[in-house]
């Protein structure tokens, strides 16, 4: 078991279970546009509100998932290369508006360490 992986597994599912769950909210400087609420940064991005709670739903989801995988390594793979496909979408909004760079950092932090995630089941990784 890599240790490394296997944080980046509880950084990334808890990350995103505490912006959905517990922060979507309250205002960070990380929204898309002005946006105060997760329902407002969709809006921003022009989208309807039921696809921020699908989006949402499955972000829950596959970060559950991403976290069980620790102990069901099966699950790591599939559920790390879902939350990275969204978070492409993730930066791609932040594009679409027009936003600073900085706001789709942690989207592409994300991203990385869930591509890595992935490749860790056939890749030997050296940290």
């Amino acid at each position: 078991m890599n240790y490394v992986i296997v944080a980046m597994q509880i950084i990334v599912g808890v990350s995103i279970l505490n912006v959905w769950l517990i922060q979507n909210n309250k205002p960070t400087k990380w929204r898309g546009g002005n946006a105060t609420t997760i329902i407002e940064e969709f809006h921003a991005y022009g989208l309807p509100t039921w696809v921020c709670y699908a989006v949402g739903t499955t972000k829950v989801i596959l970060a559950i998932l991403l976290i069980i995988a620790i102990w069901f390594p099966v699950l790591k793979e599939p559920s790390a290369l879902g939350l990275a496909f969204l978070l492409l979408g993730s930066i791609a909004m932040h594009f679409k508006i027009k936003d600073p760079l900085y706001k789709s950092f942690p989207a592409f932090l994300f991203f990385v360490m869930c591509t890595l995630i992935a490749a860790s089941s056939h890749i030997k990784l050296y940290f």
